[in-house]
């Protein structure tokens, strides 16, 4: 990794400890591990600046999201 990057640990519903490591200038997620998965490094999709980037095949935790975030209609839906 190059650069700076601070951890957050927040508990998910299940109780696992989870890592995200942000920028400490804007704040951004940059990427985060599960405690349960430590090997396995979890980009979110909002990391890439990339417009032609695929579109997600699922959506998750939809019952947290903004009322004005639209999930995708073709994707499947798991809350």
């Amino acid at each position: 990794m190059t650069g700076d990057a601070r951890d957050y640990v927040r508990i998910s519903d299940e109780g696992e400890p989870r890592t995200f490591r942000f920028c400490p200038e804007c704040g951004a997620t940059v990427y985060y591990v599960l405690e349960s998965a430590p090997d396995v490094i979890a980009v979110p999709v909002g990391a890439f600046a990339d417009p032609a980037f695929p579109e997600p095949h699922v959506s998750v935790w939809e019952r947290r999201k903004h009322g004005w975030v639209l999930p995708p209609t073709r994707v499947e839906h798991v809350s």
